[in-house]
């Protein structure tokens, strides 16, 4: 007995998640390895089986060409699930698809990873239409405004909060484990312990606040820092912000001019 109220045995929903944009500067798998070993300590589950986006528009045009297969692979060391390719050459189709991987223009914006749009039913006879399942339950109470979603209750080990073409305020605190991802700039207004991704689609300009920080990870737009030996002492625990400088991202006291 089917356990959804439709009578169908499938149904097709249009869906999203969030990806990680893995973006090469390098076709050679063992600089691809060695600079995922460095940026994660060499921890083999450290993105814990997150999808990623390969983005390869920054490849050079002379570039060796990529072993896909093996480029994945070196992926899957780390636990980032490769989904798509972005800003492939027409060249690059025909290894791409035979991996199994799709084709991604970017013009798709991102979207909720529970949010459901359409649906279309293939049957003979059109069923009457399905009562809606009931949402999941939410990772954290969140008050979406027209600049920003505001969450007022603490994000707990395990939780992710994804704020989807807007700023992400959070009132309390973020503990370690936990996950907050905006597409524009992350504010903290108490202890961020967790893992901290500002400008998740790409916003350069994007910053990372909290009134307490020391978190595991943080990135801005795709850059990544992470602190294995522990954040800079001369701002844990205060009130500081991170921004992408060039290609690299620095940590600035909000109180004072220290930089890290």
């Amino acid at each position: 007995m089917l356990k959804s109220p439709s009578q169908l045995p499938i149904e097709i929903k249009i869906s999203t998640v969030v990806a990680i944009s893995t973006i090469l500067h390098s076709t050679e798998p063992l600089a691809i390895d060695a600079a995922l070993k460095q940026m994660t300590g060499g921890v083999s589950d450290f993105f814990e089986d997150e999808f990623a986006v390969i983005d390869v528009s920054a490849i050079a045009a002379d570039a060796p060409q990529i072993d896909w297969a093996q480029l994945v692979d070196v992926l899957k060391k780390y636990r980032l699930n490769a989904v798509a390719v972005r800003g492939a050459t027409p060249a690059m189709a025909d290894g791409i698809r035979a991996r199994g991987l799709s084709l991604d223009d970017g013009s798709s914006g991102a979207r909720p990873r529970d949010e459901a749009e359409a649906h279309t039913q293939a049957a003979t006879e059109a069923p009457a239409p399905a009562p809606a399942a009931a949402p999941a339950p939410a990772a954290a109470t969140a008050v979406v405004s027209p600049g920003a979603m505001i969450i007022d209750t603490p994000v707990r080990a395990g939780q992710r909060v994804y704020a989807r073409g807007c700023d992400l305020i959070v009132t309390a605190v973020v503990n370690n484990g936990a996950e907050i991802i905006a597409d524009g700039s992350i504010h903290v207004y108490a202890a961020l312990h967790g893992r901290a991704l500002a400008g998740a689609s790409g916003n350069a300009e994007a910053r990372i606040f909290a009134l307490s920080m020391q978190p595991e990870l943080v990135s801005v737009a795709g850059v990544y820092r992470t602190f294995d030996d522990g954040f800079p002492p001369e701002l844990a625990l205060r009130p500081a912000q991170i921004r992408l400088h060039g290609d690299r991202l620095d940590i600035l006291s909000l109180s004072s001019a220290t930089r890290a």
